[in-house]
């Protein structure tokens, strides 16, 4: 048997209507490639001179043609129209091209970061093997020293053999 929750009035009915017009989808990774392109060529002189020339051809035809081809009358309502229409799309794509590279600093600051530690933490490990080594030549006797302690030793050998003994005859001194 199964059994029925009690329904509360204080809460809604858990219901899934299937929606009447189907939402249009889009790869937000491809509309935001075209959004950084067309951001990028906005910020091109060949931008500004195509809109300057096309607001240019616009006044002109509109001025100087004759009266029935004309299309925007003096106050050139519709040419300030289809300028308000093109900020108006051009600045949320402008703001979702400036997001992308955004988050894309994010990244390459993130991967900055991650180098940055791994070099100081190389360099941390480098001066503590040089500390180390420099303590181990330390302690190493080097080629001098050893010559200063034969020669030392040699002289307190040559001291020796100079000296008479009273118990034995002295020796003759051998030659190097």
């Amino acid at each position: 048997m199964s059994e029925r929750r009690p329904t509360r009035l204080d809460t809604p009915r858990d219901t899934k209507r299937a929606p009447l017009v189907r939402r249009p989808s889009y790869d937000s990774d491809k509309f935001g490639v075209f959004a950084e392109e067309f951001a990028r060529f906005m910020g091109t002189a060949r931008f500004l001179l195509y809109m300057s020339g096309f607001v240019v051809i616009w006044v002109l035809w509109n001025l100087f043609a004759p009266t029935d081809a004309r299309f925007d009358d003096y106050p050139f309502i519709f040419l300030t129209l289809m300028l308000s229409l093109q900020a108006s799309y051009a600045a949320p794509l402008i703001l979702l091209a400036q997001n992308r590279q955004e988050v894309r600093d994010k990244v390459i600051a993130e991967q900055d970061r991650q180098v940055a530690a791994r070099t100081n933490a190389d360099m941390e490990f480098l001066a503590r093997e040089m500390a180390s080594l420099r303590t181990a030549i330390g302690e190493v006797a080097t080629r001098d020293y050893l010559r200063s302690e034969l020669r030392s030793l040699l002289a307190e050998l040559d001291e020796r053999l100079d000296e008479p003994d009273e118990i034995s005859t002295p020796r003759p001194r051998p030659e190097a």
